[in-house]
């Protein structure tokens, strides 16, 4: 069961909008708090935009993670992992989702909104969440992340 003082930030952009609406509706619903960065309709924009939103409450501390959802899931990744902190990690598996969190602590699980519909993303949500981190010889890495300019 979710603790209902985590905040999960959400942003897409036109193509993610359906998808994102329906991931916000079942995060409320599973107990978890949301913060809704935008698009806030299936009106034409780009994608860079509200990951920078996204990427700026995770970072100011207003979320803890993260969710990002455009068209293929990769360009809203790419530009959240410009962010210095932000480690975003395209999934389409649970295993990937679970890995992605338990190795790379990634803090934003990105989704393409055009090929995956909420029951295909609920177990990958499940996943990404019910995972822990389990730095050792992974948090090494994670440092090298932020080093990088």
């Amino acid at each position: 069961m979710p603790d209902d003082t985590i905040t999960i930030a959400l942003a897409s952009d036109h193509a993610g909008y359906p998808l994102k609406v329906q991931v916000l509706n079942w995060l409320n619903s599973q107990g978890f708090a949301t913060l809704d960065c935008g698009t806030y309709s299936e009106e034409r924009c780009d994608y860079p935009v509200y990951a920078h939103k996204l990427a700026e409450a995770l970072l100011g501390q207003r979320a803890l993670f993260g969710i990002g959802i455009c068209g293929t899931g990769n360009g809203i990744s790419m530009a959240l992992n410009r962010h210095r902190g932000i480690r975003a990690a395209l999934c389409w598996t649970p295993e990937l989702a679970q890995l992605a969190h338990e190795h790379n602590n990634a803090n934003v699980l990105t989704l393409p909104g055009r090929f995956m519909t909420l029951e295909q993303a609920i177990p990958i949500l499940e996943a990404f969440f019910q995972a822990t981190f389990q730095a050792g010889r992974h948090q090494r890495r994670i440092d090298q992340l932020d080093q990088l300019q």
